[in-house]
């Protein structure tokens, strides 16, 4: 079973990672997940869910939220250094962060390992799996695009949260849907969140 590790940073964008978790369990992909602090106060503003203190609570209120097998979810704290996670024994095929703040793509292109985040993308780094960071700020810095470049050579996969609108779009969660599709393209998993350019299904 493929194993997939979702961060979640302190950057809008909490329906992007709710639906990319609701997506990987729907294909039955083991998924890790942690956050940071910053990253669950910005889940409690965005979604009707409010983190609970510690990951255990945590595991419960997303077990219940999606109404899937706890089984299939991990959640670890950010100081946990004895996750999976943080060691290359144990790497995840795949590790998305959505959203990336600015800070946590700084702290990743410096390979700096500060917390469970970092480590578990630099642990990914290093073993040559793939990495995908979804930025999620505007307008970026020459700092911020440095840092992205640096990333991008090591074989990072750089997503801005970037929808189209040539699928038709009707409601917030047709553009939500484009890119958590992007997303999961990159992860190689099969999808129809979203209409293809030139799908001759399409008027």
């Amino acid at each position: 079973m493929k194993r997939i590790t979702v961060a979640m940073t302190g950057a809008s964008g909490a329906p992007f990672t709710l639906r990319l978790l609701e997506q990987l369990l729907l294909a039955e992909v083991q998924v890790q997940f942690v956050s940071s602090k910053p990253g669950q106060i910005v889940l409690a503003m965005e979604s009707d869910l409010k983190p609970g203190a510690n990951p255990q609570q945590m595991h419960s209120q997303l077990c219940q939220y999606f109404n899937c097998d706890p089984e299939k979810l991990a959640v670890y704290g950010k100081d946990q250094w004895t996750a999976p996670i943080a060691s290359g024994s144990s790497v995840a095929d795949a590790m998305v962060v959505c959203p990336c703040s600015m800070g946590t793509l700084a702290a990743i292109s410096q390979g700096l390992s500060n917390n469970l985040i970092h480590r578990a993308a630099d642990v990914v780094i290093k073993e040559r799996k793939r990495l995908i960071l979804v930025p999620r700020e505007t307008p970026f810095s020459s700092l911020h695009l440095e840092n992205m470049l640096r990333l991008s050579n090591q074989g990072v996969v750089i997503l801005p949260p970037n929808p189209a609108f040539y699928q038709g779009v009707t409601s917030v969660q047709d553009l939500v849907d484009f890119v958590i599709s992007r997303i999961l393209d990159q992860l190689d998993i099969e999808n129809n969140l979203s209409p293809r350019w030139g799908d001759p299904t399409e008027s």
